[in-house]
């Protein structure tokens, strides 16, 4: 799927029926994913044209990994595949919020937690600390996430 070139015109860019992502220069751009269900906040990632592609030909989110230099399907090896339920776009489309269910056992973190986001920063004597919110890393059946 090609994704036609973001208008110089504001109003379009804001207010058309155009899909057209604003890539960063690095060619990507920002994902959100919440659970379709209840909001919950799973986890941001990034998306190439590939992934962005991919994910709306499937409708099984696609992402790019920065570290790896690769494409990867959200789920593969674990089994836990994001269905996007809904994908929107912000208003100068450089990032998309995407609504998601998602299969085998709801992890959507690597390290078997529900949420990437499970630490609370909080400031204490001068020192930013971090402590676990109580969701602890879920079974894991198949040994993807370790011990």
């Amino acid at each position: 799927m090609q994704f036609p070139a973001p208008s110089s015109d504001k109003a379009l860019l804001e207010e058309g029926a155009e899909f057209s992502p604003r890539f960063d220069r690095d060619g990507l751009v920002t994902a959100v994913v919440t659970d379709a269900t209840d909001g919950t906040l799973l986890m941001v990632a990034h998306m190439n044209s590939e992934a962005l592609s991919k994910t709306l030909e499937t409708g099984i989110a696609h992402y790019w990994s920065r570290s790896r230099k690769t494409l990867w399907k959200k789920g593969e090896s674990s089994g836990n595949l994001q269905h996007v339920i809904e994908m929107r776009t912000d208003c100068d489309q450089d990032a998309v919020w995407m609504k998601v269910k998602v299969s085998g056992y709801d992890a959507t973190c690597h390290t078997g937690r529900r949420s990437c986001f499970y630490r609370i920063v909080t400031a204490e004597d001068g020192s930013a600390k971090l402590s676990d919110d109580g969701d602890a890393a879920r079974f894991d059946p198949k040994g993807v996430y370790g011990s």
